[in-house]
Order: C-alpha cells, then sequence, then structure tokens
C-alpha cells in the first residue's frame, strides 16, 4: 500500500468530517450533497480494497454491524438524575429563594431549551467515540452505541483529543416524524403517538440499520463529569462542547434574575411551534459550578436545577365513572375513567382527580363534560367542569369511610388532604409495597422482578414483605417460568438481603416521605429499628434535613400495632434491624489527616473508585470538592491528572498520589 493511499484517506476523513459538520451541526452545508456522496463512495472504494483502512470512527461506520440479540447494560460513571419540575412563576421563585439562600444574590442562571426526546451519554476516550448509553435509571443505562453512531451530528471522533463523557438528548424532528408516520401508514403499521415515542423506540432497535433510516438528531447539554476540562460553568462548559464539534442547541441564554428567566419563559412559550423540533419547557441551571457543588443534590435530583413544564393542552370529555386505588403508602386516589379522547398526541381514557377535597371543589359529578390536560405533558387531570352541558342525570360522588380493599377505616392524617389505609397488610398496597421493598434502592433481591412478585402474591404465597424470608425452593420452581437454576438464585439473593443494613430495609418499607437518603441519614443517627420506632417527632427533627412532615409520618407509621407486629416478623425470620454502615463523625471528632480540610480528587484512581475515595475522605473529616482554589487544602492526585494538578502547583497546594490517600485511610481503619 502507498503512502499517497494513506494520505487520501486521512484527507477524505478530513473532508467528509467538515462537511458533515457543516451540514448537520451548522446547518450550513458548503457543498452539494452530490459531492459529499462522490467523496464518501471514493472512501468506500478504498476501504474495501484495503479492509485495514477501516477504522472505527471512518465515516464510513455511520451503520456498521450484525443485529443485536440484547443490549447490554451499562454503568454511568457519574450518574443521570432527572431534574425536578416547575409548573409556574411561584415554583420559579421558590427555587430562585433556596438558590439565592446558598449562593448569593450573585448566581446566574442558564437557561436551555427543554428538548423532548431520549436522554443518552455520550463517551469518547482520547477523542474518540466509544460508547453511548440510555440513562436508564439514571445509575445503570443501555449500551446503544451502534444507534447513536447513526446520528451524524454525533462526531465519531472530537475535534480535540480528550477523554469525557458528555450528556444530551436524542430526538427526532418534526419533518424525520411526519415521513415516518406516512410510510407507517402506507404499510398498515401502528402510528406513533409523537416524536419522543418515535425517536425512543428507534434508538431501542436491535438493528442499527432501522434507527439510520428514522433521521433522528441530538442536542449535547451538559459534561457528565467537568474533572480535569479546567471547566468552571455550565456556560464554559456548553462552549467546549462546541470547539470539540458537539451540537449544542444555540437557543440557551444567561440570565442575571429569575424575572430574566420568565421572560426567556414567556418568549419560547410563545415560539415553541416555530421549531423544527418538540420542546416541552424551558431547564434553567445555576451556571457556576461552585455554586451547583454548594447547592448539592436530593436523592434523585440536583437542587441547582429546575425544569419549567409548559402549560398543557386542554381537551373536553366525558367522565363516565371514578374508581378507587390504593398506593404503595396507603393513600386512597380516584381516578376518573373517561369517554377515550386525543391530548397531546397520545389517547387518554383516564385521569387523575387526586383527593375527595378536589372532587368536591370542582364539583366533578359522574357523567359530566370535562376539561382534562395533561399536567407537565404527562399525567393526564381533570382541570374543571362544564355544568353548562349538565342534564340532571349526573350523580355526585362520595368517598368511602373504610378501605375498598381490606375494610379497614381509612383515616385523614392532620394536616393532608388524601384519604389512607394504615393496614401495612392492606392487600391492595403489598403488591406495589412489595416491588418496591426488593428494588435497588431498598432491599436490591434481584430477580424479584414486578412479574414474579405477581405470580406470588396471585398464588398467595407472600401477602407481606415477611414472607418472602419464608418461600421455599418448591414454591418458587411451581411458579412460570422459574426453573431450578433461577429458583436457587432468587433464594441466595433473598438470603444475601437479610444482611443489609438497616437503612435498606427503612427505606423498603415504604414510610411516607422517607427516601433513600432520608433513611440513611436516620439509619446513621438511632442505628437500630428498636431505637428509631421508640422516637419522638421532637427528636427526629434534631436531625439535619429531618423535617415536621417526616417526622410525624414516622412516629405515625410505628404507631400501628400492624407495623410492629411485621418488624418482629422480619426479626424472626433473621432479617438485620440495626445499622452496620460506616458512622460519620463530627470533624471535630476525629483525629485524621482529612479532619477539617477541603480536598480534591483529580486524575484516575486504580485503587478506589472516585465515590469511594470521596466517601472515605468525608468519614475521617474531610469535605470533598470539585474545583482547586485557595480555600483547597489538598489535591489527591491519579494518573493522568491534568489543569487541576497544575493550578494546585501554583497556589502551592499539598499534592499526594493514590498511594498515600490509601496509606492514611490504613492507618485509621487499623
Amino acid at each position: 500500500m502507498s503512502e499517497s493511499v494513506d494520505n487520501r484517506v486521512q484527507e477524505l476523513h478530513d473532508l467528509l468530517n467538515q462537511y458533515n459538520y457543516e451540514y448537520h451541526v451548522l446547518d450550513k452545508p458548503s457543498v452539494p450533497d452530490a459531492e459529499y456522496d462522490q467523496l464518501l463512495n471514493e472512501l468506500k472504494q478504498i476501504e474495501a480494497e484495503h479492509p485495514e483502512l477501516a477504522t472505527s470512527d471512518s465515516p464510513t461506520q455511520r451503520v456498521g454491524g450484525a443485529v443485536l440479540e440484547q443490549f447490554s447494560k451499562v454503568t454511568h460513571r457519574t450518574s443521570m438524575l432527572s431534574l425536578g419540575n416547575a409548573f409556574n412563576e411561584e415554583d420559579l421563585k421558590d427555587f430562585d429563594r433556596k438558590v439565592r439562600e446558598v449562593a448569593g444574590d450573585g448566581a446566574m442562571y442558564s437557561c436551555e431549551l427543554k428538548i423532548d426526546g431520549l436522554a443518552v451519554s455520550l463517551r469518547y476516550e482520547d477523542g474518540l467515540f466509544v460508547q453511548g448509553a440510555t440513562r436508564g435509571d439514571g445509575s445503570v443505562g443501555e449500551d446503544i452505541t451502534a444507534n447513536l453512531k447513526t446520528i451524524r451530528s454525533i462526531p465519531l471522533r472530537l475535534k480535540k483529543p480528550l477523554s469525557i463523557e458528555v450528556r444530551g438528548e436524542a430526538f427526532m424532528p418534526k419533518s424525520s416524524f411526519l415521513k415516518l408516520n406516512e410510510e407507517r401508514e402506507r404499510k398498515e403499521e401502528a402510528l406513533f403517538a409523537n416524536p419522543r415515542n418515535a425517536a425512543a423506540g428507534s434508538l431501542r432497535q436491535l438493528d442499527p440499520r432501522i434507527a439510520a433510516s428514522r433521521n433522528l438528531d441530538i442536542f449535547l447539554y451538559a459534561i457528565g463529569d467537568p474533572g480535569d476540562t479546567g471547566v468552571r460553568s455550565q456556560s464554559e462548559g456548553m462552549k467546549l462542547l462546541d470547539e470539540m464539534g458537539l451540537k449544542t442547541n444555540p437557543e440557551r441564554r444567561m440570565c442575571k434574575s429569575i424575572d430574566e428567566v420568565m421572560n426567556y419563559i414567556h418568549e419560547w412559550t410563545e415560539k415553541r411551534a416555530d421549531l423544527s423540533y418538540d420542546i416541552d419547557g424551558i431547564v434553567i441551571k445555576v451556571d457556576s459550578l461552585d455554586h451547583q457543588e454548594e447547592l448539592g443534590f436530593t436523592a434523585k435530583s440536583p437542587r441547582w436545577a429546575i425544569a419549567y413544564k409548559f402549560p398543557a393542552e386542554e381537551v373536553v370529555t366525558v367522565l363516565h365513572d371514578i374508581e378507587l386505588s390504593i398506593g404503595r403508602t396507603g393513600v386512597v386516589t380516584p381516578t376518573a375513567l373517561l369517554e377515550p379522547v386525543r391530548v397531546a398526541g397520545t389517547t387518554v381514557q383516564r385521569a387523575s382527580l387526586h383527593n375527595e377535597d378536589l372532587i368536591r371543589e370542582k364539583d366533578i359529578r359522574i357523567g359530566d363534560h370535562v376539561v382534562i390536560k395533561k399536567a407537565g405533558d404527562i399525567i393526564p387531570e381533570v382541570v374543571s367542569v362544564i355544568t353548562e352541558k349538565r342534564t340532571g342525570e349526573e350523580k355526585e360522588f362520595n368517598m368511602p369511610t373504610h378501605c375498598p380493599a381490606c375494610d379497614s377505616e381509612l383515616e385523614r392524617l392532620e394536616g393532608e388532604v388524601a384519604l389512607r389505609c394504615l393496614n401495612p397488610k392492606c392487600p391492595a398496597q403489598l403488591q406495589e409495597g412489595l416491588t418496591h421493598f426488593v428494588s435497588r434502592n431498598a432491599m436490591n433481591i434481584d430477580g424479584l422482578g414486578e412479574k414474579v412478585i405477581a405470580q406470588l402474591y396471585q398464588s398467595e404465597l407472600i401477602r407481606d414483605v415477611a414472607d418472602l424470608y419464608t418461600l421455599t425452593r418448591e414454591q418458587l420452581i411451581g411458579l412460570d417460568r422459574m426453573g431450578e437454576k433461577s429458583a436457587d438464585n432468587l433464594l441466595k439473593a433473598i438470603e444475601a438481603s437479610k444482611e443489609n443494613s438497616m437503612e435498606k430495609l427503612l427505606f423498603g418499607l415504604g414510610i411516607r416521605h422517607v427516601g433513600a437518603k432520608a433513611a440513611r441519614t436516620i439509619a446513621e443517627h438511632f442505628h437500630s429499628f428498636d431505637a428509631l420506632k421508640e422516637a419522638t417527632a421532637e427528636e427526629l427533627c434534631q436531625i439535619d434535613e429531618i423535617g415536621n412532615k417526616m417526622a410525624d409520618a414516622i412516629v405515625t407509621y410505628f404507631e400501628n400495632e400492624e407495623v410492629l407486629e411485621l418488624i418482629e416478623e422480619l426479626r424472626e425470620n433473621g432479617v438485620n434491624l440495626a445499622y452496620t454502615g460506616p458512622v460519620k463523625k463530627k470533624a471535630e471528632e476525629i483525629d485524621s489527616a482529612f479532619s477539617g480540610k477541603t480536598i480534591v480528587l483529580t486524575g484516575k484512581l486504580a485503587q478506589l473508585t472516585r465515590g469511594d475515595a470521596k466517601e472515605k475522605i468525608e468519614l475521617l473529616g474531610g469535605k470533598v470538592t470539585g474545583s482547586v482554589s485557595k480555600k483547597t487544602d489538598l489535591l489527591i492526585a491519579g494518573e493522568d491528572a491534568g489543569s487541576k494538578l497544575t493550578k494546585a502547583q501554583d497556589l502551592n497546594i499539598p499534592v499526594w498520589d493514590e498511594d498515600r490517600l490509601v496509606e492514611e485511610i490504613r492507618k485509621q481503619e487499623v
């Protein structure tokens, strides 16, 4: 092979990548399609004659490889959390107030259009696109690399040789959606309800050629972990994405105040229909990464960002009946059964009525013509009644006094509008509660999915969470699609869950208001269920981040005799009821090399994960932050440490390698 062929391949790569960037990212093509196609065909021919030149980042590799059998799982290096929602100006002002209480009046907001698509993560190593994944549950997603490669606005090689993970929203443009549904209609196939569903369905095709035919697009909106990029704000991060050749949305705007944010929202509420893609709201992020770090996270979402959801489309239909359901925490929820009607691209037959007070306030009756909408374009709800259309045949609805599932007396707790069944053995609550109990953040019993739990419940093998610990091999093998190996693995998982620390069980029990993070905080404080069940609301409120509502909910929960019986059953079945995790001491109580110090981690660690290192340092009294400043006391530098190491050296901040970090941790563990 001659050097000239090698050079021509590189020349074609450069030209085709540039033309592709101009067309799909900048929307400013500089050559006709025919010229692009001619160059691409030339490259294909060279690669056919010299297969060794067909690299993974070649412009010819947009669709390749065999049909997949299934998607493999991908653990995100940094969690892909969802955002909290705001539906009105009051919600936004409340968000702004909380931000400024921590970050001060100088906080700036980076505002972006909320693209209605599928959240994805792209990973580049030395500038080469190596993996793409769905959000999944935020911690674990699915590997859809082959399908993402078909999106031509995703570069297979960055303009800079960075190793970086970036997040974005893959979507289907309106024109692609219309074309797709026209084709499906001609073939008499089911139509997609909206572009979001079409995009998600396309990216979950096992055959990349199908995804390629759907003409998807993407906007990137964040760096997973800014790490050593030197980026110190959301706006700087977006600028870096642009510089690397990644496609970002050009309509973003910096705002100095919540009033400016509202002006941006009003502008795009009016202009959203003019866009070539769907948006369902506006994302507001605190711009400074230092401020983001100070604000922190809840268990589910960042405190430094919020999604404003556009007002939903409203339609009229007939309410035929009201159905009652009992949720996992015992709330009795009335649901309207409606004459089917199309709302925001989907057919709606049910809508939430929330509670008895709402039914009374809106004077909703069976047989009424009602206005419905989708709150945040997701959950259908009844907005109002058209009383002028009443005929006199409509019937008033009365909530029951006893649980329709177990006949226990329903209670309305102080300060709440919802009626509740407080019986933890209520059959209507149990199945949903069981599914929550075995979930990843709770008892984490692998193999106990919703279908298996439904079978166990319907076969009357389980009626509460304690029954899980009495299941036998023979009972499990009798279930549909449960072989001997699966049964044995499930029993091992159930047995292993008995050793979980107290916070897993506490979260799994599904006490209202008690999330995974709060359960950990409570368990660290009380150390046992015996101590917790004797706690007063006042004692609980003394714990950081535990408020009145949560405290009252916990006290009320443990006042129930059936709850106490359930706890004893778990104890008798060998389930651990004590906190066995690491105990955080106050900084002043700890005598360690980290006590009272502000520490930054950078580079790749070989002996510890970044999360493990952070946890151990914090347990030993240190505070781990993401950026180097004059307030930094110590930098831990792993392999390939970059700009943070340089800045620390410039500021004369002490620097340790990973070996020194591990040595100091071990001193404390001895």
